[in-house]
């Protein structure tokens, strides 16, 4: 990156008129030392900045020259130019200011000349008639006033024609915005001129000091008449709702502006604003004047959008404060107020939305001002309780979560005033206990942590009231917030009020106690909850926490540090001691103690809180720990380390040598990273290391250059700079020479993705130096020809990121293509390049275009393609590179179009053949790729430019129209003009039929029938895959058989419409358009342009193939882009003229019409899509609010059966524009009448319609609610109040109560056939998305009370889940004080026992409404809240009233489930309440209720059905689990277990249904894990205890895989010496019988069960080993067994839970057989990641070897696997020779981790280590003759094999040849350590320079101390 250089700033040069020039040049001296010299030394300047220092020079001659000069005609000439070149200049250029600045300090005695000079030259500014130059007069009229003493007085002066100017500019802008109406671009400037004119006639009124006075004020002063003019023009502009809303809301600024200067008395303003705004004015008591200024602001009637900018002009330009304005004002307050809330129920247009939003921010701060001026008058109104601040509160909590941000942001605005507003009114008394502000946190804190707005508002009253007032309400607020960090959308409100909280708690803290012991109170507050979130919590919370909370903490408290990292030292320390003993400790998903101390030190460096890094090595964390981290199993922790090392708040701090070796260590093994997001944040946090070497290697090399022998202050480096910038390059170096080994054949994406990203960094930071800038390193010093053929190879990857990060690495560097390739190299590359733009597979055309890119760049092309050019250019002298590339693009894409109009014309005879052999988007591809790398905007060769594009845009339609007939056939995905028998031909030709009339090709003609001795494989057909073989001579080329299926030609279609699509759209956004045909330097006419839009429209209307119709959108929507951006009118208009014309088509309903119906309208929406998406957003969006207009009156129901597909078509395009988020908050307003047309289209007797329906709706939630974020569909995180959604579409209101009401009737009805009205699903879809806003209770006209009814009747619905749906959408209807009385109510309307006639359904809606709302109500409320319990009491005792719906008189199950449920929920509430024990349910006699249902149920006396009936199992699980809470009830009670227990667990474990077996199981299993893993309060409870042999019976019968599977994991949970010794009693098996039956089932069962068997098998192996430790030999055969089985469950098929729990049996047992139980590892125990495992592993496997004298026999078997299976080489031999079929998408399982050379370049180093240590030599030669003549034979068949490859086979061949150099790998691996165990010379130094060091390989052992085994 080298030195960082200051961007420069750009001026553009000042100018004078050539008259002016003459003036100067006849006044300037001789000498050059006049003034006029200056000037015209400056002006003759062409550099702005140069130009400024004459400029500063003015003023001093000017001083010099003194009173003499006043007369001097040379001066007073100066003057008069100066004053032009200010008016000339622009408003934003420096220079402008730099004059005013320095005439600003004019000697005192030129002022009066200055002055008439500036009048003068301004009088000529303003007699302009131009209408396009008003805009340069106005904004220096603007800068005259600005800071510009001249100016000003200018301005003074000639104020009466200002005003006129100003007048006349703005009536004739706005005639002429009316005149352009539709040329928006126009429109948008005109727009902008009036803007700023209405803003400077602010600024006149507001600084020119004569209107200060009143001596203007008479009716017949021009200025007067003026005034009255422009006042009239704003009010005229203020109702014009076609002008932008910032120039309407700037015109109610100056309204209320112009009245505040003109109006007398000053008194009475208040009362005429509040008589304006209210509608209200007395037409007879205002002046005339302003009656004929402002009538329709006094008599017509005003819009919502002018009434809401008058009260921002009314907030914003009177004086709110002291009071000045007295009790009218105050009036006018309220009033404004009032008027503010009226318009809030109203406005629904988002930027109105918006500016309301801040009209009542600002509104709030008038309101402080008003109260900050003791006015007792408002306090009353103004206070917590008053109704103003009731509809604030209302108003925020209603758009607290809006999606607009700028708009939730003014709400806590309002919040935090509103707040302030009270503390004023109360001021004086002690606020803090204050009811409101009591109330007001407690409402907050009773809402739920998802609600945005909460954490906002609980900030603003955190700053008010204090947090200790909070905490003192509930202290694990903290831990609660920390809790819900796992969100990510709540993540920053949550950090925020963190922030907020500690910061306010600790200066509270610090204010109470002088001594420092409150430092500890606030540790235990706010870290500890956070370091337990950081060992403890789940991922994404660990990570929010780390990026978001934990930089605030400790910016705000460094010296939190030291406590955190002593706290989790000690943890880690803890930990490290249980995990030796203990080694199946720790998750391989946690992060730990060490994740959590590396996340705090990398933000405590990365934010300058360490002193340095020597520092924090030494003190905080080992060199150990570092390592462990850089290798760490989770990838966080392995990023924390890495960051760490990188991140420093100093760019200069020097990388210590320790640093560049963790580094080096770090590279080696973390380079294949699956994670997209973790190879990121590597290749980021490398980019800050390198960034930091070569910023502190400035500073060394300054050093080193002063020879300052002085030692550097605060320098970390203690070394001489030279030898630290050597090590800075040996260490890149060695960087690099990693990064390239990675790049080895078959290396994996992600290898490479990571390698390439590096090396792109290091390129890009140490780039070329310019000039004298030292660089420590540079990249291409270490390019050598080998490495540039490894980046060449690059882009053979099937991967494009990979091709683009070769690409680019290869551009940055200096060397070239022709430093490395001869010319019969580059001329091989390109006819490769060639020829892969015509294969088959997809990538192959992309790998095409990147070597073309390549060579055009490199300027490495053959010569033959120069006789491309007609228009020969010299461009090898010295020529610019730039002509250079241009040249070789032309020369390319003249050569491919010939190749493709070649094969189009032979695609035209026959597609079949074409999308066999040469499939023409690749060809296409190859073009576009050319063009994009090439500056179209400054082309050279023009001429030659112009009839490639012409020809390009033909070439592209006959393309099109060849494989257009496909893809716009109604069924393009299976079909293919062929088939095999006379009966399938039939069927086809109505297909070929269709599309005969558009296409020419031969074999549509008819149907194509196979002969039998076709070449045709029956196998195929067999497998419906039809094959042709056709043999056709190509012109030119050679004869190419070929097989044909449906897929390729489909591929061959999309793909070429495709990339047509996408080279059209890109032309027409690259190249110059030619305004006039005649025009020289366009590329493209106005007719092209005209033409590729049709071809848009006739494909995107007309295709059915989603990928050609959606690439299509892509090219169209560019061309779209650019017609709106176009000032040619003609061409501007097109979108708004094929919008009309597609919408006309699709109202139409023309049978005829091409326009597809079916596959959501295919391309239409699309069509459309594009054409508003294009449309500025700034504008009035008139085109998106007419179509919006037509389609929803489309999309409404119909009587009509001609109208259904325009229906449909709506609906569908409605659907898209929902989507579109490129519409944001535009679209709103349009969401009601979305809605009501999906609901209603859902009740349509059309299929289609309704389909189209419920895909609106579906779109329409999504758009409402937002992206679902939850897997649970009834989350609460995609929810909204319903005082929200029903202000936001307050339409949905009497819509959705009239549907729900019709819904609730049809339910009700008496009708026989029950009315299942359709629409009622979507109703309550919408309803159940609510829940209740804070402001529920207070009077409003949305509430939510009348849907209440309705809803409980739509819970009769005969549908059930209709019932379920009404259920949950009436919890949010019904507050939570309104819950316990509307469950009684429920429970009331249910029938007696003794009632005779009911319906079953009515019963079980009530019944899953009582069922949710008592479980709403027990998750709102405390436990031990005395109203709940009493409530809950109540309840109870209604419940016993109709418990005869739990018994077996209520001959319904369903309904008897739902019942039970309720019981079973009244338990848990009543449980919860009392704490364990149950005085109210024994009072109540409730479990004496509950165990008659059990004892009466079926469970006790069996069934009396022999079949299953509806809601059996339901009925049995609610039933099983009261039983089971019975039970634990009666076991709680000391002394009535047996007595009072209606059913044991014996019984319900015998049950013949698995669904009571399975919750029991699951119930008992939970108690045995909470016991087994210590976290059980009180151990086992006494009631399962000695239940072994019930298991072991159990697990002989059971035979439901759940059950049976639950059986094993208690069994494997509970000591298997309780229950072992009983196998021989209880099942007739002993314990080693009963062990192989384990074992047997580990082997032949399915995954689950197999995974928990082999762990039941594993424990019981150790039980044995532990107990027969003298004579092991006893189950030798058991335990031979037991490892064939771990062996054969980790085998590749088998699924990732069987192969995990291998892992868990191997780490859980390994101890029990290692005689040494600490391994010689340097990472023993420790989680590591995959990649250092594989090389652990293999240095464990290679030690052992030696420990157990086993070389001889071993080695062999090594090299075997480092030469490979000898399959290898003969698969790759037969690739290499059949006939390549072309499978377009392999079906195969892809391993794109899997990297073979990783494991022989490990095997390698670990075999080299292991010989060279141990001295070990082969006993005799012949031991390994056969390797050696295996390797030798390899060597041959290899050489012979890569003489057989074609040129650039790399490319060509590149499955064969990457196969190929892994075995020559392999190969030479192999031969090296076979010529090192020969003993021959040299060999250890190439296997050294080959493969890793003897010490590096060492560096994974430690030195043994004892022997391992």
């Amino acid at each position: 990156m080298g030195v960082k250089k200051k961007k420069e700033m750009q001026v553009a040069a000042l100018t004078v008129c050539h008259q002016d020039l003459e003036t100067l040049k006849s006044f300037a001296d001789v000498e050059g030392k006049n003034l006029a010299s200056l000037l015209l030394h400056c002006v003759q300047l062409t550099d702005g900045v140069s130009q400024i220092h004459y400029i500063k020079q003015i003023v001093p001659l000017l001083e010099k020259a003194g009173k003499n000069g006043m007369c001097d005609p040379t001066i007073q000439s100066c003057l008069d130019i100066l004053a032009g070149i200010y008016l000339s200049l622009s408003l934003k250029n420096p220079l402008k200011k730099v004059l005013a600045s320095s005439l600003n300090s004019l000697p005192e005695f030129f002022l009066p000349e200055a002055m008439r000079r500036f009048t003068s030259r301004l009088q000529e500014e303003l007699n302009t008639t131009d209408l396009y130059s008003y805009r340069k007069v106005t904004d220096n009229i603007s800068s005259c006033m600005e800071n510009f003493n001249l100016g000003g007085a200018s301005v003074n002066n000639l104020l009466k024609n200002v005003l006129h100017f100003l007048q006349k500019s703005l009536i004739e802008i706005l005639e002429e915005n009316r005149k352009c109406a539709g040329n928006h671009i126009i429109q948008t400037q005109l727009m902008n001129d009036l803007l700023v004119g209405i803003r400077v006639s602010m600024m006149l009124v507001q600084k020119v000091q004569d209107f200060q006075g009143n001596l203007w004020k008479t009716s017949d002063s021009p200025i007067w008449q003026n005034m009255c003019g422009l006042l009239n023009i704003f009010t005229k502009v203020l109702s014009d709702d076609d002008l932008l809303q910032t120039v309407q809301s700037t015109s109610g600024l100056a309204i209320i502006l112009f009245i505040k200067a003109m109006f007398h008395p000053s008194e009475k303003i208040p009362h005429l604003i509040s008589s304006v705004l209210l509608h209200s004015v007395d037409c007879t008591s205002v002046p005339e004047w302003f009656m004929s200024s402002c009538r329709s602001l006094c008599c017509g009637d005003i819009s919502q959008s002018a009434v809401l900018f008058l009260c921002q002009g009314t907030l914003a330009m009177l004086d709110w404060q002291n009071g000045s304005m007295g009790r009218s004002g105050e009036a006018l307050l309220l009033d404004t107020a009032h008027v503010l809330f009226t318009l809030s129920s109203q406005i629904k247009e988002p930027t109105l939305e918006m500016f309301l939003s801040r009209i009542l921010a600002s509104w709030t701060n008038s309101a402080i001002q008003v109260l900050e001026s003791s006015s007792p008058s408002l306090t009353d109104s103004l206070n917590g309780n008053s109704s103003i601040v009731g509809r604030l509160l209302e108003y925020v909590y209603t758009h607290w979560e809006h999606p607009l941000d700028a708009l939730r942001h003014q709400t806590k605005i309002m919040f935090k005033n509103l707040l302030q507003m009270h503390r004023l009114t109360v001021e004086g008394a002690d606020f803090v206990p204050d009811p409101f502000f009591v109330e007001l946190t407690e409402s907050l804190l009773r809402l739920e942590w998802h609600i945005k707005g909460k954490y906002t508002c609980l900030g603003c009253l955190v700053e008010c009231i204090g947090v200790e007032h909070i905490l003192a309400i509930d202290k694990t607020i903290p831990s609660q917030i920390l809790e819900v960090m796992g969100d990510q959308s709540l993540v920053p409100y949550a950090s925020d009020l963190l922030e907020t909280m500690f910061r306010n708690h600790k200066s509270h803290l610090k204010s109470q106690t002088a001594e420092s012991s409150w430092i500890d109170q606030w540790h235990e507050t706010w870290v500890s909850p956070l370091l337990f979130i950081l060992c403890e919590g789940n991922l994404d919370q660990k990570s929010y926490v780390i990026d978001y909370y934990l930089p605030k903490l400790l910016s705000y408290s460094p010296e939190s540090l030291q406590y955190m990292v002593k706290i989790l030292q000690t943890s880690i320390d803890a930990k490290t001691g249980q995990e030796q003993s203990f080694p199946s400790l720790g998750s391989c998903n946690s992060r730990g103690a060490l994740g959590a101390l590396m996340a705090c030190l990398r933000i405590a460096r990365a934010h300058g809180h360490l002193q340095s890094a020597t520092d924090t090595w030494e003190n905080l964390v080992s060199d150990a720990r570092i390592k462990q981290g850089l290798i760490h199993q989770h990838c966080q922790v392995r990023i924390d380390t890495l960051g760490l090392l990188c991140e420093s708040n100093r760019s200069t701090e020097i990388v210590s040598m320790e640093e560049m070796q963790w580094i080096q260590f770090f590279i080696t093994y973390n380079l294949n990273s699956q994670s997209p997001g973790v190879r990121q944040q590597i290749c980021s946090l490398l980019k800050k290391l390198f960034c930091r070497i070569q910023e502190s290697s400035q500073v060394l090399y300054k050093l080193e250059q002063s020879k300052s022998k002085r030692e550097p202050e605060n320098e970390l480096t203690k070394q001489h700079p030279s030898v630290s910038l050597q090590q800075y390059k040996n260490f890149m170096s060695s960087i690099c020479n990693s990064l390239f080994e990675a790049l080895f054949p078959g290396s994996s994406y992600s290898t490479r993705f990571s390698a390439l990203t590096i090396l792109g960094s290091i390129a890009e930071v140490f780039h070329v130096p310019e000039g004298r800038i030292y660089t420590v390193y540079q990249l291409s010093h270490d390019i050598d020809v080998d490495r540039f053929q490894t980046l060449m190879e690059c882009f053979t990857s099937t991967f494009e990121d990979v091709k683009i990060l070769a690409f680019d690495l290869l551009m940055k560097l200096s060397k070239t293509a022709v430093h490395f390739q001869d010319s019969e190299k580059l001329q091989g590359l390109f006819q490769a390049a060639l020829e892969l733009s015509t294969s088959t597979k997809p990538y192959d055309c992309v790998t095409a275009s990147y070597l073309l890119n390549f060579l055009i760049w490199q300027d490495a092309l053959p010569s033959s393609l120069s006789a491309y050019l007609t228009q020969q250019v010299a461009c090898d002298n010295g020529d610019r590179p730039a002509a250079v590339v241009e040249r070789n693009t032309l020369m390319v894409i003249k050569c491919l179009m010939e190749n493709l109009e070649e094969e189009v014309s032979q695609a035209e005879n026959s597609l079949l053949q074409a999308a066999a052999a040469f499939p023409m988007y690749g060809r296409v591809h190859c073009i576009t790729g050319a063009l994009q790398k090439l500056s179209l905007n400054s082309l050279q060769l023009v001429s030659e430019w112009r009839p490639v594009v012409e020809k390009l845009l033909l070439m592209s339609y006959r393309l099109s129209t060849v494989v257009s007939p496909v893809i716009q056939s109604s069924s393009p995905e299976g079909l293919i003009p062929m088939d095999t028998d006379s009966e399938s031909a039939s069927r086809l030709q109505m297909i070929l039929n269709e599309i005969q009339p558009r296409d020419t090709n031969d074999y549509f003609n008819q149907a194509k029938i196979l002969k039998e001795h076709d070449s045709f494989d029956m196998k195929d057909l067999n497998a419906s895959v039809v094959n042709i073989d056709t043999s056709t001579e190509i012109k030119g080329k050679e004869v190419k058989t070929c097989d044909v299926t449906a897929q390729m030609v489909l591929v061959c279609c999309w793909r070429s419409m495709k990339e047509v699509a996408l080279l059209l759209g890109m032309l027409c956004q690259l190249l110059p358009m030619q305004p006039v045909p005649e025009s020289s330097d366009g590329l493209l006419t106005v007719e092209q342009v005209k033409e590729i839009g049709d071809y848009f429209k006739q494909h995107l209307l007309q295709s059915r193939h989603r990928g050609a119709f959606e690439l299509a959108y892509t090219g169209f929507v560019k061309l779209t882009e650019v017609l709106n951006r176009c000032p040619n009118v003609s061409l501007q208009k097109l979108p708004e003229q094929w919008l009309w014309s597609v919408l006309e088509e699709i109202k139409c309903s023309d049978p005829s019409s091409k326009l597809c119906a079916t596959r959501r309208s295919a391309g239409i929406p699309f069509y459309i899509q594009a054409l508003l998406a294009s449309e500025p957003k700034k504008g009035r969006m008139d085109l998106l609010k007419i179509t919006m207009k037509e389609l929803i009156s489309l999309a409404g129901p119909t009587d009509d059966i001609q109208s259904t597909v325009p229906q449909v078509h709506a609906l569908n395009i409605l659907r898209a524009l929902f989507r579109d988020t490129r519409l944001g908050e535009n679209i709103i307003p349009y969401v009601a009448d979305g809605a009501k047309a999906a609901i209603l289209g859902f009740t349509s007797p059309v299929w289609a319609v309704r389909n189209s329906s419920t895909l609106l709706f579906s779109a329409l939630i999504t758009r409402i609610f937002g992206v679902k974020r939850a897997k649970d569909e009834h989350s609460k995180t995609n929810r909204m109040t319903g005082r929200e959604f029903f202000s936001r579409f307050p339409e949905l209101y009497p819509f959705l109560l009239k549907q729900l009401e019709t819904v609730a009737n049809a339910v009700d009805s008496d009708m026989g056939e029950p009315n299942r009205h359709p629409s009622m699903f979507l109703l309550l879809l919408v309803l159940e998305r609510l829940y209740a806003s804070p402001m529920d209770g207070t009077s409003s006209a949305l509430s939510m009370g009348p849907f209440v009814p309705f809803i409980m009747r739509c819970g009769h619905s005969p549908v059930y889940h209709s019932r379920e749906m009404a259920a949950r959408a009436l919890v949010p209807f019904v507050m939570i004080d309104h819950i316990p009385n509307t469950i009684r109510t429920l429970l009331s309307t249910l029938p007696s026992c003794t009632d005779q006639c009911f319906r079953q359904n009515h019963i079980h809606g009530t019944l899953l409404q009582v069922f949710h709302l008592l479980q709403a109500y027990s998750d709102s409320k405390h436990g031990t809240n005395s109203d709940f319990q009493h409530e809950l009491t109540d309840i109870t005792v209604c419940t016993k009233a109709k418990l005869w719906l739990a018994k077996r008189q209520n001959p319904c199950l369903v309904t008897r489930a739902v019942y039970i449920d309720i019981l079973f929920l009244l338990t848990c509430c009543l449980n919860k309440s009392a704490k364990d024990n149950q005085p109210v349910l024994e009072s109540l006699g409730f479990w004496e209720e509950v165990r008659g249902i059990i004892s009466g149920s079926e469970l006790i006396t069996g069934f009396p059905w022999a079949f299953k009936v509806p809601g059996l199992p339901q009925y049995l699980q609610s039933l099983t689990r009261l039983a089971i809470a019975a039970v634990w009830a009666a076991a709680a009670k000391s002394g009535e277990r047996e007595r009072n227990v209606p059913i044991s667990f014996s019984q319900l474990l015998e049950s013949a249904f698995p669904e009571v077996r399975s919750l029991t199981l699951e119930a008992l299993l939970e108690k045995f894990l909470a016991a087994a893993s210590g976290l059980g309060e009180k151990g086992l409870p006494p009631l399962l205890c000695n239940m072994g042999e019930k298991f072991l019976l159990l697990a002989m019968k059971e035979n439901h895989p759940e059950c049976f599977c639950k059986i094993l994991k208690i069994l494997h949970c509970m000591d298997p010496g309780e229950w072992l010794p009983q196998t021989e009693h209880c099942v007739h098996l002993t314990p080693k019988e009963f062990l192989i039956w384990t074992m047997d089932i580990a082997s032949n069962e399915r995954s689950e069960i197999q995974s928990v068997a082999l762990r039941l098998a594993s424990k019981v192996i150790s039980h044995h080993m532990q107990t027969c430790v003298e004579n092991r030999e006893l189950i030798a055969a058991e335990l031979k067994q037991w490892v064939q089985l771990v062996i054969s469950s980790c085998e590749d098929h088998l699924p990732t839970e069987s192969r995990l729990a291998v892992v868990e049996v191997l780490t859980s047992t390994t101890p029990l057989f290692l005689t040494n139980p600490h391994p010689i590892l340097e990472f023993a125990f420790c989680q590591v990641d995959a990649s250092i495992a594989l090389a652990l592993a293999l240095a464990v496997l290679c030690d052992l070897l030696q420990q157990w004298d086993q070389l001889a026999p071993g080695l062999p078997i090594l090299l075997g696997w480092l030469l490979g299976e000898s399959d290898d080489l003969v698969a790759c031999v037969e690739s290499m020779h059949q006939v390549e079929e072309d499978y377009l998408f392999e079906k195969a399982e892809v391993n794109f981790w899997a990297e073979t050379l990783i494991f022989v370049k490990y095997l390698c180093k670990h075999l080299f280590c292991l010989l060279s240590k141990s001295g070990w030599r082969p006993p005799s030669p012949e031991m390994l003759c056969h390797l050696q003549r295996m390797v030798s034979e390899q060597c041959h068949l290899l050489s012979q094999f890569f003489r057989e490859l074609p040129p650039a086979a790399e490319f060509v061949k590149t499955v064969e040849f990457t196969r190929l150099r892994i075995q020559e790998e392999r190969t030479l691996a192999c031969l090296r350590l076979l010529a090192f165990l020969e003993g021959k010379e040299g060999e250890d130094t190439l296997v050294l320079s080959v493969w890793d060091s003897y010490a590096e390989a060492r560096q994974l052992t430690l030195p043994r101390t004892e022997a391992a085994c």
